[in-house]
């Protein structure tokens, strides 16, 4: 990784806050003996693709252990209404960087190499703006859950939508759909890929028609008429969002 933040061109940020109502101070959990957010970073670390990576925070005890174990971090304002608001607050300041992905501070078991397909999709693809991930859905369960979020792309890869409904909605149901090749229902995952252009923009939208309805601020960028690529992977991690969750994701780190 680049010594000198401000030659970055390739950065990963690590949106950290404290607040979080299923799973208060979910960041500072240090069950497996370290903290979630340790685990995070260390994940990050772990990428070949960025020069940097960013601890972005608003809170001072976040901050302090981000730095205990080595972390850089970026104070950022208290005000920022979202995590890509904070990301692009984070990287305001280093003008160099171009391609900025957003990892979540509750994603410890975040896949390295999918990670860096992320930088890679939008290295070669220069008309691109904005990169995220989709993973198959096999489970009609998984389908119906409005919190599991599903998006639909065209040949090109470009997503043409994201909700919390299932799409494509089957007129006629087969359960054979959920094991159909090529696959039909994918599962959007929340980590993002930005060009330095579209981040910097993105806060400075109005919150959308189709966003206020599902909540889901993806669907900003396409309601702005900006291109969303999306690359399919198989290794599908999930963050902690729970109690049950995180002893899960401790059972599995002692279990290793």
């Amino acid at each position: 990784m680049s010594k000198d933040s401000n030659a970055a061109r390739r950065v990963l940020v690590i949106p950290a806050r404290r607040r979080s109502t299923r799973l208060p101070d979910k960041m500072l959990l240090r069950d497996t003996g370290k903290t979630v957010l340790e685990h995070t970073y260390d994940a990050a670390c772990r990428c070949r693709r960025p020069e940097l990576v960013l601890v972005a925070t608003d809170d001072a005890e976040i901050a302090a252990e981000a730095r205990r174990f080595g972390g850089r971090v970026a104070m950022t304002s208290p005000d920022c209404p979202s995590g890509t608001d904070r990301v692009a607050e984070a990287v305001r300041d280093l003008p160099r960087a171009d391609i900025i992905v957003n990892l979540q501070g509750d994603e410890p078991e975040a896949d390295p190499a999918t990670i860096d397909r992320l930088f890679e999709l939008l290295e070669n693809h220069s008309a691109a703006a904005m990169a995220t991930l989709a993973t198959p859905i096999r489970e009609r369960e998984k389908l119906d859950d409005p919190s599991c979020v599903k998006v639909t792309f065209d040949n090109a890869g470009r997503a043409m939508y994201f909700s919390r409904s299932a799409i494509p909605h089957a007129r006629e149901w087969s359960d054979e759909l959920l094991g159909a090749k090529p696959q039909v229902f994918y599962q959007h995952l929340g980590i993002y890929a930005y060009r330095r252009p579209l981040l910097m923009q993105m806060p400075l939208w109005p919150v959308g028609r189709l966003e206020q309805i599902e909540k889901l601020e993806q669907l900003r960028v396409l309601e702005n008429g900006a291109s969303i690529l999306v690359a399919v992977t198989e290794c599908a991690t999930r963050g902690i969002d729970t109690p049950e969750d995180y002893a899960a994701f401790v059972s599995r780190q002692r279990a290793a």
